[in-house]
């Protein structure tokens, strides 16, 4: 739980960070559906797990229905972060490829959304439920090609309030370009004083490229000065696509 800053100390700067991202997150969208919220980073170790599972705690503190689903199939970590043994279920991963070998068993809505919700876990967070992204498949972009992915999320978004995506990097692996047929809102968090322009402008050139568009960018570890009333952990900006324009 050390993490779940907005969780374990909702009075934290930090805290207050990410609720403020999460009320300009829902005035962004005030015109459209807010459903699915996409969260990627140029590359590892900018902090977008992290941030994933605090803006789900926020939403969840407003009384959303919050599900989280670990979309890095590769290196997911969602797990960790809630304190649930991987091993414990068979996760993303594992209900994509049941799901496409067992057809039967989901070939209608009551049994896809009884499959699919078994494999859905609740956290120590009030309000917030986890997709854990399972073991490591050996074609994980094929898998999140399929249509039975298609059909999974479509049955989540008729289950939760607010889905969370954390997807893997976005430089280097399509996996999260897949994913944006999906989200309403995508969100790049990045690391300030380590990600460079270039990495966040080839990020917009991936996502233009298959005519997804970044809704707003999160700087990460941002150092503040700590007092009474800071929490330990950075603090975080958040930052609309026009920010992005050359």
């Amino acid at each position: 739980m050390k993490d779940l800053i907005v969780a374990t100390n909702p009075k934290s700067s930090f805290a207050e960070s990410i609720k403020l991202i999460k009320t300009n997150i829902s005035f962004s969208a005030v015109d459209k559906e807010l459903k699915t919220i996409l969260l990627t980073s140029p590359v590892s170790g900018d902090g977008k797990s992290f941030v994933s599972a605090n803006l789900a705690s926020a939403f969840a503190q407003e009384g959303k229905n919050v599900l989280v689903v670990d979309a890095d199939l590769r290196r997911g970590r969602q797990h960790t972060i809630f304190g649930l043994e991987k091993k414990k279920s068979a996760g993303y991963s594992g209900l994509i490829l049941d799901a496409a070998q067992n057809q039967a068993d989901y070939n209608t809505k009551y049994k896809f959304k009884r499959k699919l919700l078994a494999q859905i876990h609740k956290t120590n967070v009030k309000g917030v439920s986890l997709l854990p992204a399972g073991a490591t498949p050996p074609n994980p972009l094929e898998l999140l090609q399929s249509d039975v992915n298609s059909a999974i999320l479509k049955n989540l978004r008729e289950c939760f309030d607010i889905i969370i995506i954390d997807c893997p990097p976005a430089l280097g692996l399509s996996d999260t370009l897949i994913m944006t047929k999906y989200s309403d809102v995508n969100l790049v968090v990045i690391s300030n004083s380590r990600t460079t322009t270039d990495q966040l402008r080839d990020v917009k050139k991936n996502f233009e490229r298959v005519h997804a568009k970044i809704s707003g960018v999160i700087i990460n570890k941002v150092k503040v000065k700590r007092n009474a009333y800071s929490s330990y952990y950075t603090n975080n900006k958040y930052y609309t696509d026009n920010n992005l324009e050359k």
